[in-house]
């Protein structure tokens, strides 16, 4: 059976007891690990003000691409709202000019979703009739989980931004990309020219959780579209039916391209699966909640949850896949036939960083992927 190419999503969580330095190692080492066993590109999340380390996507990109050799390094996604184009495109240059041909450059709006939730513009996902059904695919999340002001979050704008700072409409920040990757950007009619970055060849992506501006965007271009559904899993159908509808064939793509994210723990057993899984719910409800991503706590001494701290979380735990690796790869399966997606991107994260590798390996060899390449 030929399967979809696998891919890694990672956050470089930082576990409970542990410490930065000890993620970013970790993160080196599975990136070198999973080249290995065959996985297609390895992506970074940018997180601010968490107990996650990957706060600054360009500098662990090229960190990871001076430890590997053929694997694609990229983000997942740099969040536009809270830069510039043009210091994207010289960040994401200076590592392409040192690893040309293997730089993967994902954008998303999630700062500018954030800006608005500050500003009270909240809009819940659109629900679909398929959500409803107990252990669907696609469950919707409840309203209290779409971002909202809290303290933390008007912190964290305040400091990723300049006094009175305002990001540019996400079409007009992707048209900036194009143009400095071009060589024909202009500011007031000056010419600019973006050393490193100009002619960079890096690959363009857009990742979205939902219907809306990105998922047009992406396909109105023609580029590449990541659908979040490990963060979303209730509106991924509908984000991928707009990045299709929207798709104008490009000289990079001629039909869609369409990549799935999936959060997934693997085992020897699903008993043991079952068991490195158990701090999931506290993790993500500490994310939902507005606290923030906690340290991953220790499967051993968490608590469990509420009922309604379960409800706020039950979306994310009830999608996310666990089990012994041919347990894993059968709904994996079912995941790419639901979405059509081109490629799935795995993102696992448990307690100890040996049972993450261990998760990677054991799918890897399940799913059949191309061990070492020479």
């Amino acid at each position: 059976m030929t399967r979809v190419p696998l891919s890694v999503l990672d956050l470089s969580p930082i576990s409970e007891g542990s410490t930065v330095q000890h993620a970013l190692r970790n993160t080196v080492d599975l990136a070198r690990q999973t080249e290995e066993w065959g996985y297609e590109r390895y992506w970074v999340a940018e997180h601010h003000f968490v107990a996650a380390a990957s706060s600054s996507p360009a500098v662990l990109i090229g960190l990871i691409a001076a430890a590997t050799n053929w694997i694609r390094v990229g983000s997942a996604a740099v969040q536009l709202g809270f830069t510039t184009a043009a210091a994207v495109v010289e960040s994401f240059g200076t590592v392409d000019a040192l690893y040309p041909g293997r730089i993967d450059l994902g954008v998303g709006r999630s700062g500018q979703r954030r800006a608005a939730a500050l500003a009270g513009a909240q809009q819940a996902a659109p629900e679909r009739a398929v959500a409803s059904e107990p252990g669907g695919l696609f469950p919707v999340a409840p309203a209290a989980a779409t971002p909202r002001k809290t303290p933390l979050l008007a912190a964290s704008l305040a400091a990723l931004q300049q006094p009175h700072a305002q990001a540019p409409d996400f079409h007009e920040q992707l048209d900036d990309l194009a143009a400095l990757l071009a060589g024909s950007y202009e500011r007031d009619g000056v010419p600019l020219t973006a050393r490193p970055g100009v002619g960079a060849d890096v690959a363009l992506w857009l990742f979205g959780s939902s219907a809306g501006p990105t998922a047009r965007e992406a396909g109105a271009r023609g580029l590449p579209f990541a659908a979040s559904y490990h963060f979303s899993p209730g509106t991924t159908l509908e984000a991928i039916d707009e990045y299709r509808r929207a798709f104008v064939p490009s000289a990079r793509l001629s039909s869609p391209y369409v990549a799935v994210s999936a959060d997934v723990v693997v085992a020897e057993t699903d008993s043991r699966a079952r068991e490195l899984a158990a701090s999931f719910p506290q993790w993500v409800h500490s994310i939902r909640s507005g606290r923030g991503a906690i340290e991953y706590p220790n499967p051993k001494n968490v608590t469990p949850l509420t009922d309604k701290e379960y409800q706020l979380v039950a979306d994310r735990v009830g999608t996310q896949v666990v089990g012994s690796a041919a347990t894993v790869a059968e709904k994996l399966d079912g995941l790419q036939r639901a979405t059509g997606a081109d490629e799935l991107v795995i993102t696992s994260a448990t307690h100890d960083h040996a049972d993450r590798l261990r998760s990677y390996e054991l799918l890897g060899k399940e799913w059949g992927l191309p061990r070492l390449r020479v």
